[in-house]
């Protein structure tokens, strides 16, 4: 079957296009918007992409019509290749709905859902099976390093791991994606107000997140943070499977106890196995890292993994790509990259790298370019969100219809603000001083910016030694 994907670049629907080829599928897709990695893993994968959307996608690569074209739920009534897909009644179906009917019947399907942290939670997961010799399938959005690709069938019998999000499914569809995968096992990481652009309030998701849990059977599982209001809203409206909650010693079956103050040590005890417990010792930190792994510790010893294996084998784990990923060093300052968008996240990860640098300063390079900043929803949140960092260069996008000036006058001479990348990078390669680290968070590409940046120090070096 000839597969057309709309949007493929997306982590979702790129993931979608790696299983569907797995599966023996022609396929073949669109993007307005095509960068790494996602961009090199299809190109890996022989699958021919066209930049740009246009009618003439849909029959480019063959001279004759998609049996099937999956469309991603960032297009909407307008896009020229929707209408010519409409127009021509062509068959069409959104990626999480095949993704539900095509892979993930008939599987154990384990669901990683929450404002923060799916992606690293669902990588952890997927290692953890993988370590214990389940050999897993997963889609996950982004690349888990550990495996080299976000996708992928894993074993006929195996469990299946996805990263389940609360964003709306299709233009036709305004239900939540994870409605779609009818999980044994969810995982409810944390929940908060987020993606402005589709839901008024956090009510709304909290709605959505309870269609989820209406679709976990009985004998399935929900492991469930523990002190989270949100959550256990979500609960309260009825939950009819068996809840775990994961979270600090004393709250919860599943506890985790630091042992050192950056969250690269610490203990794991599940209380309903007589006190049972072990010790993680891993490359990674941040507090909110711990948790990830713990509640992927409650989501593989459900599916079999014991305490001890599983904290074992996280000692082996590696962050997905753009998690904390050091994307080189020169001069002894570090360029790490970071998807984090949201508030929560940026002063998360902030404090996580403050907590493991044990000298230098570390210099945060923003980029505000989701949906939610775009509207500005959390704008009053951003200057608390980088009180960890020592110097705040805040990038404004084209689009952006507010401006950060005003907002991070407060920070004054902590921060700066460019709109021009350029310009960034010469002022963060001016400051920056051996054993500094420059974080950069995005949710986009943000101009090659690390690279560039990379590039910048390199040169700075050269002149120094000329």
């Amino acid at each position: 079957m000839h597969l057309h994907i709309i949007g493929i670049c997306g982590t979702f629907m790129g993931s979608l296009a790696l299983l569907a080829r797995e599966l023996g599928h022609r396929v073949s897709g669109s993007d307005a918007n095509v960068y790494p990695p996602m961009s090199t893993q299809l190109e890996n994968a022989g699958i021919a992409l066209q930049e740009g959307y246009g009618a003439g996608n849909l029959d480019a690569t063959t001279g004759a019509a998609p049996d099937l074209v999956i469309v991603g739920n960032a297009l909407s009534r307008g896009n020229p290749e929707v209408e010519a897909l409409l127009n021509r009644g062509l068959a069409y179906t959104s990626g999480a709905q095949w993704l539900g009917e095509h892979v993930l019947a008939g599987r154990k399907v384990i669901a990683v859902a929450g404002t923060h942290g799916k992606t690293t939670t669902a990588s952890m997961l997927a290692w953890l099976l993988e370590s214990a010799g389940q050999h897993p399938g997963f889609l996950i959005g982004g690349v888990p390093r550990n495996f080299g690709v976000s996708a992928r069938l894993g074993g006929e019998d195996a469990p299946f791991v996805v990263e389940a999000d609360e964003y709306d499914t299709a233009f036709f569809d305004k239900r939540s994606k994870f409605v779609h995968y009818r999980p044994d096992i969810a995982v409810l990481n944390n929940l908060e107000f987020d993606h402005a652009d589709i839901f008024p309030d956090l009510a709304a998701i909290e709605r959505q997140f309870h269609h989820l849990v209406r679709t976990v059977p009985g004998n399935g599982k929900l492991l469930v943070a523990g002190g989270q209001p949100a959550l256990e809203r979500v609960l309260e409206q009825g939950a009819w499977t068996p809840v775990e909650r994961f979270g600090k010693e004393g709250d919860g079956e599943w506890q985790l106890a630091l042992e050192h103050d950056d969250a690269s040590r610490f203990r794991v005890t599940h209380a309903v196995a007589n006190g049972d417990d072990a010790m993680v010792e891993w490359s990674l930190t941040g507090e909110y890292n711990g948790y990830n792994a713990l509640a992927a510790l409650a989501a593989a010893h459900a599916c079999g993994v014991d305490l001890a294996r599983g904290c074992a084998a996280l000692s082996r784990f590696e962050s997905p790509r753009r998690r904390q990923e050091v994307r080189g060093e020169v001069a002894g300052i570090q360029v790490i990259d970071d998807f984090a968008h949201h508030p929560t996240a940026i002063a998360a990860t902030l404090d996580g790298l403050r907590a493991a640098t044990a000298k230098g300063r570390l210099l945060a390079v923003i980029e505000p370019r989701s949906n939610t900043m775009r509207l500005g929803a959390l704008k009053a949140r951003l200057n608390e969100s980088v009180a960890s960092a020592d110097h705040a260069f805040w990038y404004q996008p084209p689009g952006l219809d507010w401006s950060l000036a005003s907002l991070i006058a407060p920070q004054g001479e902590r921060a700066s603000l460019h709109d021009d990348i350029d310009a960034l990078v010469a002022a963060a390669v001016g400051r920056a001083e051996a054993g500094d680290r420059i974080v950069v968070m995005s949710n986009g590409g943000f101009g090659g910016i690390h690279q560039r940046l990379l590039e910048a120090l390199e040169a700075a070096r050269a002149e120094r030694r000329a």
